[in-house]
């Protein structure tokens, strides 16, 4: 019991499932082959997925680093070439650019919508830079007006990192509708989910078919879907997703439009709410952003250092909030060093990016499935924060 003697909070459970999930699995199972190459599944979930989001194609895959690490392949990432990556995400951002041998080069976000920044991305282009990576944090949008105009007038392609962002939409537009190739990811605690899992989708377009059929080849050994003498086109690797996966899936993009309506309801309430305790600043809201799937409920308390950030967190869980501290900048991390680092030290990195190094230390969110409880736990959710930094 917490310290006003009252129950825990009880939100909704996750990952959801119910007789959708039951029923896919046991038609995959029925169907006698259980992966892509010979079920229906897959394909089934491809054009389901590519739909829903406005793209031509989707392609599934075994997880969302994977789908990051396939989609900066086909654009030419490779070794000797760099991907600009914001500074604060989750390291698979940078660990896809890495593990094909490329230099990720981390930049700064914006200090209210933890976005990759326009003017340090501009900034840290070179002959060498392959891709850029906005990383849609939180399921909102990174500035993709602006972020185009720079593709445009450098020649250097986006990808989105889609992870957080199922279901979102920048001006009307979902995320296949614009014009670049996106990466997304079925982990356990996604949006949408089958534990692991992952895609890749691509807009209408020559350009981008084509892509489609190498990262196809390229995702299954570089075999051709009708090869019957094992003749590799390409390398490649095996990221075949299964029917059992792709069951699941297709269950849970059935119910993924009302979750998002539910915390598209809730978010603007808790986040008024949070704005209202002193010292509490709410991630902010872009108004080109018109749908926001909420993928977080992500707050700063400026002025707050790791250490008892982290100690916050864990009296907020102690009382009942499924939270979390924020991402640490990809740059502070043993993993980011191990190949394929630029010719920086931590601190010259730091330096660049004050606001990344301000956010993954006073930075806090909260799990989505708070967003799908009631308008009453939103208070209740405000109130816990309340006074656990009283207390503090």
């Amino acid at each position: 019991m917490n310290a006003d003697a009252r129950p825990l909070p009880e939100f909704p459970a996750w990952p959801q499932f119910g007789d959708e999930e039951r029923t896919g699995l046991i038609r995959s199972l029925e169907q006698g082959q259980w992966w892509r190459m010979g079920g229906s599944e897959v394909d089934t979930f491809d054009r389901e997925f590519a739909d829903y989001h406005g793209a031509a194609q989707s392609l599934a895959v075994t997880n969302g680093t994977h789908a990051l690490e396939l989609a900066l392949q086909v654009l030419g990432v490779g070794p000797g070439t760099e991907v600009i990556v914001p500074a604060f995400t989750f390291i698979s951002s940078s660990q896809a650019a890495q593990r094909l041998g490329a230099v990720a080069v981390p930049v700064d976000v914006t200090p209210d919508t933890y976005c990759i920044d326009l003017a340090a991305t501009e900034a840290a282009i070179t002959s060498r830079t392959r891709a850029i990576m906005p990383v849609h944090m939180a399921g909102h949008f990174a500035d993709m007006d602006g972020l185009a105009k720079l593709s445009e007038a450098s020649g250097v392609p986006l990808i989105q990192d889609a992870a957080h962002a199922h279901g979102a939409q920048w001006r009307g537009k979902r995320v296949g509708e614009l014009d670049s190739v996106a990466a997304f990811s079925f982990q356990n605690g996604k949006l949408m989910t089958a534990g692991e899992g992952g895609a890749v989708v691509f807009p209408e377009g020559e350009r981008y078919a084509e892509m489609y059929e190498e990262a196809f080849l390229r995702h299954s050994c570089g075999r051709p879907r009708t090869d019957r003498r094992y003749l590799h086109g390409t390398s490649g690797s095996n990221f075949r997703m299964t029917e059992f996966s792709a069951a699941v899936l297709r269950a849970q993009l059935g119910r993924l439009a009302s979750q998002i309506d539910t915390r598209e309801m809730r978010a603007p309430l808790l986040s008024n709410l949070l704005a209202e305790i002193p010292g509490v600043v709410p991630q902010a809201h872009d108004d080109r952003v018109t749908r926001n799937p909420h993928y977080m409920m992500m707050f700063r308390i400026p002025g707050l250092d790791e250490f008892k950030r982290n100690e916050l967190v864990d009296r907020l869980i102690e009382r009942g909030l499924p939270a979390f501290a924020a991402f640490r900048a990809v740059y502070r991390s043993q993993g980011f060093w191990e190949t394929a680092a630029p010719e920086l030290t931590v601190d010259e990195l730091a330096a660049r990016c004050p606001n990344t190094e301000a956010i993954y230390s006073d930075c806090i969110w909260l799990h989505h499935r708070t967003l799908l409880g009631t308008e009453e736990q939103m208070h209740r959710i405000a109130e816990i924060v309340a006074d656990t930094l009283t207390a503090a």
